[in-house]
């Protein structure tokens, strides 16, 4: 059946669902939350719940990669961000707290934009990631594809785990005829590290990705709580339509190459305990948060949120985002929950939810029915 609609005589268009289109249906057996098993395995590397904390400034820092780490999930520290250009950024992050209340406030870029033209400094590269390592947690960096043939070497000599190739989208090949592109299939066969990359919106990009070698893909575009690129660049690709098509590339990826997996991680739009069980049941393996973990009282943010792409030196196209501040990290994410509106104990939600579906591990639980829900936002 096809989901193609006429938007014109000269334009059709595929239907596409967000994540508040769709609602999990309980089934007929319920079990015990207690019993639900929410470890995720990527690599060599196990985790107790299938998180990862967003690399961006208001989200990660050394110290808060680590303590996402010893609660059981990934911690990805922005390698191009404050950390790395600055040698103490708290002065920094506590003045951008203080900035105007002026949602896309040309000061307050103009501001942005200045704190991050100082240079990257590769030393701090180094000393930021050896301290996450000798926490004893996985080491986890990210760079955009622009800036991965720059500082790679000096990423994977201090150590890193994992390599995380973030960028607004990221194809497996980049065409340019101003300067050599970064060829990701050669680029990943010669790491000795396992890379995660993305983002990705639809079935062919997200397939071209696996094939390179990923370990995992980064789903989403232009969906995130401080993006704007919807309204600056006109693309977004809602999330549950995305997860989907991904899903179903990394089924196909499977059989073309004789049984090797690559999960699939939702980055984006990713608000509530709702959003990440849906994600999950749309087929995500993990759920890569920001917005959602910048809440923490103990977050870098001091309750707001943004992206690299709000301090872009010529196109911006994100804002600080005020999200107030929930509750610590932990309880954040494990409870007890202070909140009823799906911000804290993120996960206890997501282990109520399968309980409730019938389901204990979460690859099961991808494959749990789903209604398209007419009530938007119920």
């Amino acid at each position: 059946m096809s989901n193609e609609i006429e938007i014109g005589r000269g334009k059709r268009g595929r239907r596409a669902f967000s994540l508040d289109d769709v609602s999990v249906v309980p089934a007929r057996r319920t079990r015990d939350p207690e019993d639900v098993n929410l470890s995720w395995q990527i690599d060599a590397f196990t985790f107790d719940m299938p998180v990862i904390g967003a690399p961006m400034d208001s989200v990660m820092s050394p110290d808060t990669a680590i303590a996402l780490g010893r609660l059981g999930g990934l911690g990805v520290l922005n390698l191009e961000g404050l950390w790395t250009r600055h040698e103490d950024p708290t002065s920094l992050l506590e003045e951008i707290a203080s900035l105007p209340d002026e949602p896309g406030s040309p000061e307050v870029t103009r501001r942005l934009q200045e704190i991050y033209s100082a240079p990257i400094r590769a030393e701090l590269i180094t000393e930021r990631l050896n301290r996450i390592r000798e926490s004893g947690v996985v080491v986890a960096g990210s760079l955009t594809p622009q800036r991965t043939q720059e500082f790679y070497r000096t990423v994977v000599e201090a150590g890193v785990d994992l390599f995380v190739i973030r960028g607004t989208t990221v194809s497996a090949e980049h065409v340019s005829t101003a300067k050599e592109p970064l060829d990701l299939k050669k680029f990943i066969y010669e790491l000795d590290v396992p890379v995660i990359v993305g983002g990705a919106a639809g079935y062919t990009p997200a397939l071209h990705l696996m094939r390179t070698g990923a370990a995992g893909v980064l789903v989403g575009f232009g969906g995130g709580a401080s993006s704007t690129t919807r309204r600056a660049l006109g693309i977004r690709v809602p999330m549950a339509t995305a997860v989907s098509d991904i899903a179903e590339a990394r089924r196909d990826y499977m059989d073309e190459s004789g049984g090797r997996y690559v999960h699939v991680i939702a980055d984006g739009g990713l608000g509530t305990s709702g959003d990440i069980v849906k994600a999950i049941a749309m087929g995500a393996d993990a759920v890569m948060l920001g917005a959602t973990l910048a809440r923490a009282t103990d977050a870098p943010g001091g309750g707001w949120h943004w992206g690299g792409e709000a301090a872009h030196p010529v196109l911006p196209r994100g804002h600080r985002t005020r999200v107030g501040q929930a509750a610590p990290l932990e309880e954040l994410l494990w409870g007890p929950g202070r909140q009823t509106d799906g911000t804290t104990n993120l996960m206890g939600a997501l282990k109520a939810a399968m309980a409730t579906s019938g389901y204990t591990e979460l690859k099961d639980f991808q494959k749990v029915e789903v209604i398209v829900n007419p009530a938007v936002g119920a």
